[in-house]
C-alpha cells in the first residue's frame, strides 16, 4: 500500500463511527480552543507592551541616577537636609529626592567604557498651559528622548532639530483647551506659563504639532511633550535668577549605548556605572516585572488547557482501541495479504493524528473568531481608554505550533492501540468473531 493510499484509508476509516469520532474531536476541540485563546491573550498583551515600549523610552538608552543609600530620599522620620539633593523627577512618594547630577558627573559618565553619549534630563515645572484667552490648565512637561516614539492620535512628533518652539499635547487636553478635535489643534498656538527663581512669571508661546494618544506610557492627563528648542527655552527661563552652579543640577541623565549590545554587555555597563557611583535603568528593567507577571498568568492558563488536551488524549486511546477491536478480522486480512506491521501501525497512527488535526483546527479557528469578536467588543467599551490594544491577538507561528502540538499528543495517544493492531496475529485475527 502506497503512502497516499495509507493516508486516504486513515481519513476514510476515521469516520466509520461518526458519533464516537465527533465526540473525541469535541474533547480535543475544548483543549485546543482554550490553548489558542490563552495564547492569544498573552500575544495581545505582550504585543501591546512591545508597541508602547518606544513611548516609554528608547531601547538603547538607560536612565542614570546617582546611587544613594536611600534612593527615594524618604524615610519614616524627618529627612536630613542634603545640599546635593534635588527633586527626583521620577514616580514615587511626594517630596522624594535624589542626589543631583552635576556637570562633573556627566563628564565621569561620558568617560565610562560603553557610553556613547550622555545628556542631562531637564526637569521643567510650568504653571499652566492655555490656548488664547481660554481656561488655564495645570500641566507637566515630559522629555522626548532620541529614539523614543510617541503614539500619536494626530499630527507629528515635535522636531528636535527644529529651532521653532513645538509641542505635542496629550489627547485629554484638546477639547478642554477649546479645540474642536485633534486635527483642529494642529498648527495652533498654546501659551505655557513658567515662573523663574525671582518669582516672575513668563509666558512662552509654542505651536502644537501633534496630539499624543492615551496608552500605558501616556495615560490620560500625561505630560506636554516639547521639542529640544522649547525644552531649552523653558528650562533657561525657569532657571534665570539662579546661580550658575544651581542651574546645572539634574535629577537624572540619559545614557546612550550600542543598540546591538547584548544583555551581558548591558549588565557590564551597569556594573561599570555602579563602580563609578551611578545606577542605570533600561526600559526593559522598567517593564521586566510587568511582562513577567503577564507571562506567568498566561502560563498558568495554558497549563489548564494542556490538562484538557491530556484528558482528551484518553478519548483518542479509547476510540482507537474500540476501532482495533471492531476491525480485528480486517487487520488479519490486511496482514494475510502482505501488509507489514509497520504499515498497520502507521494506518492507526494516522487516524489518531487526523483526529487531533480536526479537533485542533476547529478549536483554533473558533478561538480566532471568538477572540477577534471579544477584542473588538472590549476595545469599544471597557478598553476604550487604551487605543491600539488588541486584547487577544493571534500569531500565525503560535497557531501552527498549537496545531502541531495537539497532533503530536494525538500521535502519542494513538501509539498504544496502533501497536496492538501491528502485533496482531493474522491467523488469530481471521478467526476472531
Amino acid at each position: 500500500m502506497r503512502t497516499s493510499d495509507l493516508v486516504g484509508s486513515a481519513v476514510a476509516n476515521t469516520f466509520r463511527s461518526k458519533t464516537r469520532t465527533i465526540l473525541t474531536i469535541l474533547a480535543i476541540f475544548v483543549g485546543a480552543f482554550t490553548l489558542a485563546l490563552t495564547s492569544g491573550l498573552g500575544t495581545g498583551i505582550n504585543r501591546y507592551i512591545d508597541d508602547t515600549v518606544t513611548s516609554i523610552g528608547a531601547e538603547d538608552v538607560m536612565t542614570v541616577t546617582v546611587t544613594s543609600d536611600s534612593p527615594l530620599g524618604v524615610s519614616s522620620g524627618p529627612t536630613e537636609y542634603n545640599p546635593d539633593a534635588v527633586a527626583s523627577g521620577q514616580p514615587g512618594p511626594p517630596g522624594a529626592t535624589v542626589v543631583a547630577i552635576t556637570p562633573d558627573d556627566l563628564d565621569t559618565i561620558a568617560a565610562i567604557d560603553g557610553v556613547l553619549d550622555v545628556q542631562p534630563t531637564k526637569t521643567i515645572s510650568p504653571d499652566y498651559v492655555v490656548a488664547g484667552d481660554g481656561t488655564k490648565f495645570v500641566a507637566s512637561v515630559g522629555n522626548l528622548v532620541a529614539g523614543q516614539t510617541l503614539q500619536l492620535a494626530e499630527g507629528a512628533a515635535p522636531d528636535d532639530s527644529s529651532s521653532e518652539l513645538e509641542v505635542a499635547l496629550p489627547v485629554s487636553f484638546v477639547e478642554p483647551l477649546g479645540f474642536a478635535d485633534d486635527a483642529a489643534a494642529i498648527g495652533q498656538a498654546v501659551t505655557i506659563a513658567i515662573t523663574d527663581a525671582d518669582r516672575v512669571q513668563h509666558l512662552i508661546e509654542a505651536t502644537v504639532v501633534g496630539v499624543v494618544d492615551t496608552s500605558i506610557a501616556a495615560p490620560t492627563g500625561a505630560s506636554l511633550v516639547p521639542n529640544r528648542a522649547l525644552t531649552d527655552e523653558l528650562y533657561t527661563t525657569q532657571s534665570s535668577g539662579l546661580a550658575a552652579a544651581e542651574q546645572e543640577r539634574y535629577a537624572t541623565a540619559s545614557v546612550w549605548f550600542d543598540p546591538d549590545a547584548s544583555d551581558e554587555e548591558i549588565a557590564a555597563l551597569k556594573d561599570r556605572l555602579a563602580d563609578a557611583g551611578f545606577t542605570g535603568t533600561t526600559v526593559a528593567d522598567q517593564l521586566g516585572a510587568f511582562t513577567t507577571i503577564i507571562d506567568a498568568i498566561v502560563l498558568v492558563l495554558n497549563a489548564f488547557a494542556v490538562i484538557a488536551l491530556l484528558a482528551a488524549s484518553f478519548g483518542i486511546v479509547n476510540t482507537l482501541f474500540m476501532s482495533v477491536q471492531e476491525r480485528t478480522r480486517e487487520i488479519g486480512l490486511m496482514k494475510a495479504m502482505g501488509m507489514g506491521s509497520g504499515k498497520v501501525f502507521g494506518l492507526f497512527s494516522l487516524e489518531a493524528v487526523f483526529i487531533g488535526f480536526l479537533g485542533s483546527a476547529i478549536g483554533v479557528v473558533l478561538a480566532i473568531l471568538a477572540g477577534t469578536g471579544i477584542s473588538s467588543a472590549l476595545s469599544g467599551a471597557l478598553l476604550a481608554d487604551l487605543p491600539g490594544l488588541t486584547l487577544i491577538a493571534f500569531d500565525p507561528l503560535s497557531i501552527a505550533t498549537i496545531i502541531l502540538v495537539v497532533m503530536g499528543i494525538a500521535f502519542l495517544a494513538g501509539t498504544l492501540p496502533a501497536a496492538r493492531a501491528a502485533k496482531a496475529d493474522p491467523v488469530e485475527s481471521l478467526r476472531y468473531e
